[in-house]
């Protein structure tokens, strides 16, 4: 297979799900051809790794090209590479932004393709944030990656248009696309992962009583929610004894929206950390309330850390209701309140929820989502 990812495999973010993603199929026993702007982290294992925006100790900056013409160049030098592969990809794997060009020469050639989709619909996620900072009175930063772009929007409806397969990494995702009028047989489910190595449990058991520490851990901004967690959990009863941490950034003036609750002496901004799976396994919950996701990654490494969810249902958990987490609807501060109070009285259902997804854990590493990649890949391989 050909794996085509225009960012730099192995940093920050979705570049870090792409290089767990390669990992995971290689060992699931699939043979990778990977085609990247360039990469920051070493793949392990028989990967034929191409820089397309790399050459030696030369890298083009992506910061002088700009990303989207970056991206537009890698494509047009991973679709020369695939015309010149003809007959030896059973199936191209591509990324938003950097894909229409490859997967034009794909349909050309016959060799099905599945384009990621690390987010909600584009046009979804542009109205859903647009009217979360209407409400809340501010506005994205120009050029943030949810601040709307009619041309990026433009591009990626031609990217789905094109592709054979969506793959989407949640039941939100799909519902995004299926409400914009994308049919069933266009959506493959996927999932991302965890890696064990680094997100486990403590080996000491957290405290069976005293307050519990609710972990907000990304992007503070409005789309992740946090507005809706830290109300809710002002107006729990966990709030009484407890702590809720806040590690991650804020986008300039979200934190002066919200300074009245971030004043609270039992909140801690911690700002941007490195060591998120000890806070993980130092917390009892991890607290996510996001209005539109893709899978949020932390969802699986807090699981994995033994962190209960306290999530939405546009977070894009893998996760059961009542099972091995609580979700509430998305904006339903209220909801998420009745959830938080639920646990701080009830301690016996946060250990319940804890053990059962502990248990689960296994089934949402890395190595997990790539076989079932791998299925992804030969379904669309035979539906072609």
């Amino acid at each position: 297979m050909l794996y085509s990812f225009p960012h730099k495999l192995g940093a920050e973010r979705i570049c870090t799900t792409a290089w767990h993603q390669v990992e995971g199929i290689v060992a699931a026993g699939a043979d990778v051809t990977v085609f990247t702007g360039c990469i920051s982290r070493p793949l392990s294992g028989e990967v034929k790794v191409h820089s397309t925006l790399a050459w030696k100790k030369f890298r083009m900056p992506y910061r002088l090209t700009g990303t989207r013409r970056a991206c537009a160049i890698h494509d047009w030098l991973v679709a020369r590479k695939l015309a010149d592969m003809a007959g030896q990809v059973d199936v191209v794997h591509v990324w938003p932004l950097g894909a229409l060009r490859t997967m034009q020469v794909a349909k050309r050639l016959g060799i099905p393709t599945v384009l990621e989709r690390p987010n909600a619909h584009t046009r979804f996620a542009y109205e859903a944030v647009q009217n979360e900072c209407r409400r809340l009175g501010i506005t994205m930063p120009k050029g943030h990656e949810h601040d709307f772009n009619a041309a990026v929007l433009a591009r990626e409806n031609q990217e789905y248009g094109l592709a054979d397969k969506l793959l989407c990494p949640s039941d939100f995702v799909a519902r995004t696309f299926r409400e914009q009028g994308f049919p069933d047989l266009k959506l493959a489910r996927h999932q991302y992962g965890f890696d064990e190595k680094l997100y486990h449990p403590s080996s000491r058991p957290r405290p069976a009583n005293g307050g519990l520490t609710f972990l907000f851990a990304g992007g503070c901004a409005p789309r992740k929610g946090l507005h809706y967690a830290l109300d809710a959990w002002l107006q729990s009863s966990a709030s009484q004894d407890g702590t809720f941490l806040i590690a991650g950034g804020f986008i300039p003036g979200y934190a002066e929206v919200l300074s009245r609750q971030l004043g609270h002496p039992r909140v801690k901004r911690l700002g941007h950390r490195k060591d998120l799976p000890e806070l993980m396994r130092q917390s009892d919950v991890l607290v996510l309330p996001s209005i539109e996701e893709g899978s949020a990654l932390v969802t699986y490494e807090a699981r994995g850390s033994g962190c209960v969810l306290l999530v939405s249902d546009a977070a894009g958990a893998v996760c059961q209701h009542m099972e091995n987490a609580l979700v509430h609807p998305a904006g339903e501060a209220t909801e998420l309140t009745k959830h938080m109070d639920m646990i701080h009285q009830d301690r016996n259902l946060l250990f319940k929820l804890r053990e059962s997804s502990l248990a689960g854990a296994a089934d949402i590493t890395w190595n997990a989502a790539g076989r079932k990649l791998l299925q992804v890949y030969r379904a669309s391989v035979n539906f072609k």
